[in-house]
């Protein structure tokens, strides 16, 4: 039996690690130790600690072990369901039979992944479209025992019959329903509340703190440790999240569920009202800009000031009727609160007196959405993290810019914690590359993408293996996929996958298989993608990752740190595209044995002062801007692949 000293930590990463007869393919990696036991003192003296391990540290198991062995409950969050999932039903199981320790662990998740009893059987005449899905999901009811969706493979998790399945925080009829006690919620809930160790998500994790939804005993305050992985995702989810948003679609949705409960009923003068209430969203979207996008409210809001006023009273107006129907049902008490929730927050979103934040539209093709984004959330997040009872532990394998801990820290609150760096283990400066084309023109001119491509392409010739093409934007994929419909001769029989055309995890299912494919993606490639081997050797960038100015999280930060006093470019424009251009170079080396060419498609990192700035990000990786150097770094690679 191991305890949490440090020498035994030590040596269970050793040589003669017990994971060796559970793990195959474990190899000592000195990080992955010096790691698990700096999280082993955090989590000892309800420390602070921020970790960035690099691919390959096993970042994972050297946080997972202290955890189990400490003794404390613990509560550890990933930036994805995905994530999440592996962690418990791989990782979490694995460590836990090599160190012979019973340890009681729970998964939970949002109301949103639980089949929702009641909400099925109020399905009745299911529309065509669902009818199949449906079937699957009340024949799955009676084989589950944890109702989460991910267990029904066969019903896609965005598949329009979930929503009316599972239940949301508005809806939930809480201990009046009536299958309360079959409630899959309850049941994962409990669980977490008995656990020593539970596995949630950041959104999970967020909404407690932020929402502290009602009827929910909560979790976060009984634990002693919290481990947050893939910590970078945090600081804008949080901005979300302690923002206040209201939308076309979501009173849509109250007013269909309101139909449906009032029917018995026959209220002429709530039809009449909720009439006049979609009458007031239909005016509102026509007097709303009509170019998709998003816009600053205070530019619009002469052209929509009487639409949200009109709003506003006939959401009043549909609340009171409600109310005067007394205690009808359950359902429409629970309606009676959602209206009210409606109300309060467009009173807030469109008050020139609520609190400092960025208030903002966003117009899609069907609907709208008002938002408001608070400038700085650190300071809110320092007051939950800053106590004296809970350990808090934060890695991911990009928060530092080169050793520089000081971006992540101020966004979290977190001035002044210590900051550790743990390299891959790979060998990066040997069996990677960063490609700097030169001539190319600037990103802004219309002819980048073609002339990036003609470049890039080169390439295909110098590797039996596969290439990505990441984009910064839709726009450029788009003009990517033109591009590549007119060269088809340049794939030389390779396939193209393109974002938008299948599902993320086919596609890179597909990848993986062709082993040689061309792959354009933007956004959702950029991280937490995993190909390993031969099948990835060339990832090609388009542009720096700039977010755009217009963005309105962007916008939010950089008035903050104009109030402040400090640079908005450098403190936060320049670090944080230098942290998503690791992401996506970091797509990469996935194995010691990896290798390959990063090929940066933008003029800027050598015409630029800042350039520097982004090359240091992906050290020790080399740099060149010479296509023989690539050819032969490819070659002499490929050669000793074939020898091996």
């Amino acid at each position: 039996m191991y305890s949490c000293a440090v020498t035994d930590l030590t040596e269970f990463f050793g040589p003669n690690s017990p994971l060796k007869a559970h793990l195959p393919g474990f190899q000592p990696r000195a990080g992955q130790a010096w790691m698990a036991e700096a999280v082993a003192e955090a989590i000892a003296g309800s420390g602070k600690l921020v970790v960035e391990a690099g691919t390959g540290t096993g970042k994972t198991f050297a946080y997972l072990l202290p955890a189990l062995l400490s003794g404390r409950k613990t509560i550890i969050s990933t930036g994805t369901k995905a994530l999440q999932d592996q962690l418990f039903h791989r990782d979490l199981p694995l460590i836990c039979k090599t160190i012979g320790r019973p340890v009681t662990t729970a998964l939970l998740k949002g109301r949103a992944n639980y089949l929702c009893l009641h909400r099925l059987d109020q399905v009745t005449e299911p529309a065509a479209a669902i009818a199949d899905d449906l079937n699957a999901v009340s024949e799955w009811r009676y084989r589950t025992d944890t109702g989460d969706k991910s267990e029904l493979v066969d019903v896609p998790e965005d598949a329009p019959v979930w929503p009316l399945v599972t239940s949301t925080a508005d809806n939930c009829l809480g201990q009046k329903c009536p299958e309360y006690s079959k409630c899959h919620v309850v049941k994962a809930r409990k669980a977490a509340q008995e656990a020593d160790l539970v596995v949630v998500n950041h959104h999970l994790l967020l909404a407690d703190l932020a929402m502290k939804e009602e009827g929910f005993v909560e979790f976060l305050p009984g634990a002693e440790a919290v481990i947050i992985d893939e910590a970078h995702q945090l600081p804008d989810l949080a901005v979300q999240f302690f923002g206040v948003a209201l939308g076309s679609r979501e009173i849509d949705r109250v007013l269909d569920e309101l139909r449906a409960a009032t029917l018995p009923y026959a209220q002429a003068e709530l039809n009449r009202r909720v009439d006049k209430l979609q009458t007031a969203i239909r005016t509102l979207r026509a007097d709303a800009p009509r170019k998709e996008g998003r816009y600053e409210l205070g530019e619009v809001i002469g052209d929509i000031r009487s639409a949200l006023d009109e709003l506003a009273h006939a959401l009043h107006d549909v609340q009171v009727a409600i109310a005067d129907m007394g205690d009808a049902s359950i359902e429409l008490e629970k309606l009676h609160e959602q209206l009210i929730g409606l109300g309060e927050r467009l009173g807030i979103l469109i008050s020139d007196d609520a609190w400092d934040g960025l208030r903002w539209l966003e117009v899609n093709p069907r609907s709208l959405r008002l938002n408001l984004t608070p400038l700085d959330v650190s300071s809110k997040l320092n007051a939950l993290i800053d106590n004296d009872y809970q350990s808090w532990v934060f890695t991911s394998a990009t928060l530092a810019v080169g050793e520089d801990f000081t971006h992540f820290g101020a966004r979290m609150g977190l001035a002044g914690v210590a900051g550790l760096t743990f390299p891959s283990p790979y060998r990066v400066a040997e069996n990677g590359l960063i490609f700097l084309p030169p001539g190319l023109p600037p990103p802004s001119d219309p002819s980048h993408t073609d002339e990036m491509l003609e470049i890039v392409t080169q390439l295909l010739d110098m590797t039996d293996g596969g290439m990505f093409c990441l984009f910064t934007s839709h726009r450029a994929l788009n003009n990517a996929k033109k591009w590549f419909k007119t060269h088809k001769s340049v794939l030389g029989g390779r396939k193209l996958l393109v974002q938008g055309d299948a599902p993320r995890d086919d596609l890179l299912r597909r990848f993986r298989q062709s082993g040689n494919a061309v792959l354009l993606g933007t956004g959702s490639f950029w991280e937490g993608v995993d190909v390993r081997g031969p099948a990835l050797s060339v990832v090609a960038i388009d542009k720096l990752p700039f977010a755009s100015p217009a963005d309105p999280l962007m916008m939010a930060r950089l008035e903050y740190i104009r109030r402040e006093g400090g640079n908005g470019f450098m403190d936060h424009q320049l670090p944080q595209a230098a942290l998503s251009l690791k992401q996506g170079a970091g797509r990469l080396l996935r194995d010691d044995n990896d290798f390959g060419v990063v090929v940066l498609c933008d003029p800027r990192i050598s015409g630029k002062r800042y350039g520097s700035k982004f090359l240091e990000a992906l050290a020790p990786m080399p740099s060149t801007s010479s296509l023989r150097d690539v050819a032969s770094f490819l070659a002499a690679h490929e050669r000793k692949g074939r020898v091996a």
